[in-house]
């Protein structure tokens, strides 16, 4: 209610220590905390530059960067119907920010959302060969190159992979990472509509895996949705509480893999959108997630409208 100490915080402090470089991929873009960082940054004479979607970002009545663009800030576009959704930033090419959480009023005190921040060169670059495709290059979507250094990478005994949409395919990623799980699986999902995801949590479930998950209640009536057919197999599944979005798109397998970014389970974060995941591999981390999970499993209802064949 009051706007404060959120992780736009925690963000815009980062920004604060920025000495060289600046670059961010904004799906959206208004929380006045994090503008006034970049300007602040920008007048310090750190080199800043941005890329955001078309009609949800430059061309948002409520977005901040047309201030980005007064100042001198060079802001790309993707000139496209579909989406350039990533929300991520660089830091002086040492340190990534990356998650579902717009870079919004809403994305930070209304909707639930994550973050991570990796202290990591080689991430760093690994997002930096992506933002270049973008900002210098002008590839966006369908037309992004694969080439993406291999990972899982393994920083301090951690293994981190780095996967980007739609020029690898994310959904067959996830479904193996679901065919592995060996006791769980929980989910937290602002929309899932993808058939072959939901059919492998179906087969892990009827193999004995624990599996239950979230949905955002927007949208997962809808004959699209994976909510009902999960549901109607049994599955615990529950849609979110918020009265405004569960934004997370998370996967938490076996108490101990994490999967998160910007990366919606539908057809169109597949094939269309620019989009970016993580998959880390750290018990400490998953536990967070978890922690994150059962919050919003308590506040989350059992669905009571829908019908089973």
């Amino acid at each position: 209610s009051t706007y404060i100490d959120g992780i736009d915080e925690a963000l815009a402090a980062a920004i604060d220590g920025a000495q060289q470089t600046l670059d961010i991929a904004a799906y959206e873009f208004n929380n006045p905390r994090l503008t006034q960082a970049v300007l602040s940054a920008h007048a310090r004479g750190v080199r800043v530059r941005v890329v955001s979607d078309d009609e949800h970002g430059v061309e948002d009545s409520n977005a901040t960067l047309d201030q980005l663009a007064a100042a001198g800030i060079p802001i790309v576009d993707d000139a496209r119907t579909a989406l350039m959704h990533n929300k991520f930033m660089i830091i002086d090419g040492a340190q990534v920010w990356m998650g579902s959480w717009n870079y919004t009023i809403n994305g930070t005190y209304r909707n639930n959302n994550n973050a991570l921040a990796l202290r990591a060169r080689r991430i760093a670059q690994i997002y930096q060969l992506e933002f270049d495709e973008m900002f210098i290059d002008g590839e966006f979507g369908v037309r992004s190159p694969v080439n993406t250094p291999l990972t899982p990478l393994n920083l301090d005994g951690t293994s981190v992979e780095v996967w980007f949409a739609p020029e690898s395919a994310v959904d067959e990623v996830i479904v193996e990472r679901i065919a592995n799980a060996q006791s769980s699986i929980r989910f937290m999902a602002f929309s899932f509509t993808l058939e072959n995801i939901g059919d492998a949590l179906l087969e892990r479930a009827n193999a004995g895996v624990r599996v239950e998950g979230i949905f955002e209640r927007l949208g997962s009536q809808t004959q699209f949705s994976r909510l009902t057919p999960l549901f109607c197999a049994g599955l615990p599944v529950r849609q979110d509480g918020n009265p405004f979005m569960l934004h997370h798109k998370v996967f938490i397998i076996d108490d101990q893999i994490v999967l998160t970014g910007s990366f919606n389970f539908s057809a169109n974060a597949t094939n269309n959108n620019d989009e970016n995941m993580l998959i880390i591999t750290d018990r400490d981390l998953a536990q967070q997630y978890i922690q994150e999970y059962n919050r919003r499993w308590a506040e989350a209802s059992t669905p009571t409208a829908l019908t089973c064949n």
